[in-house]
């Protein structure tokens, strides 16, 4: 599905059949430095554009798509460079670009026949600030429009069904990352501190003309059982279990693998280990079309506590607060231009979609953590590992 098929999908189930979404602003890292840049996720599926600052408006009762170009000094052409329009229309599959200067005029004017525009608003639950380009447009959006309706859901409900074209890009990502996860895994006795590993993963990636999707995870010993752990700058340790939670992204798209390997492990690290890689199969034989997703979190934690229970680590399967305590994190998330994509609200899975499995265990107070996660893709008559 190219972008307009996608903002003709998109039209068709909004009523008001207009939508104005904003591409995420730069924003500072420290003085004069701006922090690496990454696009919202909704405005790229929508324009494939992943510069910051532009806008796009979509007006469905004329089938058009205008993009507003933001307006930029000549000095930050000459420091970062430029796009012409002509590169953007054929990115984009754009009618027409307007510069910021033109961008509420043409608003006021769409809102003499529109009295309802929808937007992207992206919402999150976590402690960082939020960008502010969404917000700011969303206040200029109710200044103008008698209506604004959010419509992140909807667009997270679309782009959770991948098009053949998504998953042939995302299958390069996935190869690439297990490529690297091969190499390390055959090289795991020469490393002597996480960074290390982190360093030959960013190679492999930098090679291949790709970077990494999220902040790469080389997690040894204790370090494991912090989920989101991202120093790597410790030593490594023969007998002490190493978790690697990494994952390329090629052509605005993620993969996201973890493995966790061990040079020389003890008894009781095999033993989780094991435990952890039978709940990881047993699981992704779950997963099919029309598995109805509470029935999927049911089995799953009934598979995770029967696991924890064999380890002698959960003694009362009702024991809510413990099982969490050895395996705290969700199974799975989606995947797709986001490291955690949006699979909407589903009742139930549908092909196209991808999702992780990533079953984990972690034991703070014997310093082990394990976690293995695959990239699943939901088919008409099954699965297929990525």
């Amino acid at each position: 599905m190219d972008t307009v098929s996608r903002r003709n999908t998109l039209i068709a189930s909004l009523k008001g059949g207009l939508v104005v979404a904003t591409a995420y602003d730069a924003v500072q890292l420290s003085g004069d430095m701006a922090a690496p840049f990454l696009q919202e996720s909704g405005f790229y599926w929508l324009t494939s554009l992943d510069k910051p600052g532009w806008k796009v408006i979509i007006d469905g009762s004329r089938h058009h798509t205008t993009l507003v170009r933001p307006h930029r000094t000549d000095i930050e052409k000459v420091f970062d460079g430029d796009i012409s329009d002509d590169v953007v229309k054929k990115l984009a599959q754009a009618d027409e670009i307007i510069s910021a200067q033109d961008f509420e005029a043409r608003l006021r004017q769409l809102a003499r026949k529109h009295t309802v525009v929808s937007t992207i608003s992206p919402k999150h639950d976590y402690h960082f600030v939020s960008n502010p380009a969404s917000s700011s447009l969303e206040a200029l959006l109710r200044r103008i429009f008698a209506h604004v309706d959010d419509c992140s859901a909807k667009v997270a409900e679309l782009k959770a069904i991948k098009s053949d074209e998504e998953l042939a890009v995302m299958r390069k990502s996935v190869a690439l990352t297990r490529h690297a996860f091969e190499e390390i895994r055959h090289n795991l006795a020469t490393y002597h501190h996480e960074y290390e590993i982190e360093a030959d993963m960013t190679k492999m990636f930098r090679f291949k003309n790709a970077h990494h999707a999220y902040d790469p995870i080389v997690a040894s010993g204790e370090n494991a059982v912090t989920l989101h752990y991202i120093e790597n700058n410790s030593r490594l340790h023969k007998t002490k279990p190493i978790l690697i939670d990494v994952g390329a992204r090629v052509g605005g798209y993620a993969a996201d693998i973890t493995r966790t390997y061990c040079v020389a492990p003890s008894r009781r690290v095999r033993e989780i280990h094991g435990a952890v890689e039978k709940a990881h199969h047993d699981i992704i034989a779950l997963l099919g079309p029309n598995l109805v997703v509470s029935d999927y979190m049911q089995q799953v934690d009934a598979i995770m506590k029967r696991a924890l229970t064999e380890l002698g680590l959960l003694v009362d399967k009702s024991d809510h607060e413990t099982y969490r305590k050895y395996f705290p994190h969700a199974i799975s998330h989606g995947l797709g231009i986001d490291v955690h994509d949006s699979l909407g609200s589903p009742r139930y899975f549908r092909p196209g979609m991808v999702l992780t499995v990533e079953p984990g265990i972690y034991v703070p107070e014997e310093g082990i953590g394990v976690r293995i996660e695959d990239d699943i893709l939901i088919t008409e008559t099954g699965y297929e590992n990525l």
